[in-house]
């Protein structure tokens, strides 16, 4: 069984817009509510490709209403927290002759909240997968994730964690079974540019040494690269394609490389079906289908 946690959940307003005038007012010429987080789109790739899992995290307030709703009709199994105060955010995207995007803090969580997420993820049994994936809000403690890995470490979850900076880093030493950075983000963690492949083993094996066990990082227009608890390296590249959406593309990616182990129990199939829906997902308007995963597995 697989777990995410989405701890800031949205639902993004997409408004379409011919062009911005700043001495009128602006009329949109259409709109589109999608869920987001970074978690959830884990869980939607996981369940398009049929495996069991389970989406966790906050909601609150008539939009997190919307949020169940819309992901129980796109058939998402979902167990969130309903929080006594605020509202589940909601992002504002403009499509006009320029993108802008204004994303809202989301609500305030309390440590009573916070205890009762932590009671929920004590029912995670040993041999499962816990993915905790994106930022956090800043109402919650800096060290939530490794709060949350610190109560479950030594039961025999396998711990996948998408995060930046030092929110990754201090999990580290719980020996998370996947980590997924990117490249630009590896770099940060070093302070340096990791722009080749040898710059990117180089680093990823330094998060090894750190306690990782297997470092899947996303590179963009360069497809994505493994360097699994054996240290052995595999790099799919992209296949050719219009670059469509660029938004959940790491987050398809995990849940296919999670969908591939669990299938198979190899890296290098994991890789190349994390790799077919992020590519997938880049060709699409949406997160990808099932169908459209497939088509672009196919001919990788």
């Amino acid at each position: 069984m697989i777990y995410t946690v989405t701890l800031n959940p949205a639902l993004d307003y997409v408004m379409k817009v011919g062009n911005i005038r700043y001495d009128d007012i602006n009329r949109s010429e259409s709109e589109e509510i999608y869920y987001g987080g970074k978690g959830i789109n884990v869980s939607v790739i996981l369940t398009r490709l049929g495996v069991e899992n389970k989406a966790l995290g906050f909601v609150g307030g008539f939009t997190g209403e919307k949020l169940y709703e819309m992901l129980k009709k796109d058939g998402i199994d979902c167990d969130f927290n309903i929080l006594k105060n605020g509202y589940t955010r909601i992002n504002v995207k403009i499509k006009a002759q320029t993108e802008l995007d204004v994303n809202a803090q989301g609500p305030a969580i309390d440590e009573e909240d916070i205890a009762l997420l932590l009671e929920k993820l004590d029912g995670i049994k040993q041999g499962d997968f816990l993915v905790l994936a994106g930022s956090i809000p800043n109402t919650l403690p800096d060290d939530i994730y490794e709060r949350i890995l610190s109560r479950l470490d030594g039961r025999g979850i396998n711990f996948v964690v998408d995060a930046t900076g030092d929110l990754l880093k201090n999990v580290l030493k719980y020996k998370p079974f996947l980590i997924k950075p990117n490249h630009h983000e590896l770099g940060d963690l070093f302070k340096v540019e990791a722009k080749s492949e040898q710059d990117i083993v180089f680093y990823a094996k330094k998060l090894q040494e750190m306690g990782a066990r297997n470092v899947l990082v996303s590179r963009a227009k360069d497809g994505a690269t493994l360097i699994d608890e054996q240290k052995n390296v595999t790099t799919f590249e992209n296949v050719e394609g219009e670059l469509v959406n660029s938004v959940g593309c790491g987050d398809s990616m995990v849940g296919g490389f999670l969908a591939g182990w669990i299938e198979k129990g190899d890296y290098s199939y994991a890789l190349k079906l994390g790799a077919a829906c992020g590519n997938a997902t880049a060709f699409s308007q949406e997160l990808a289908t099932a169908d459209e995963i497939r088509n672009v597995f196919d001919i990788m």
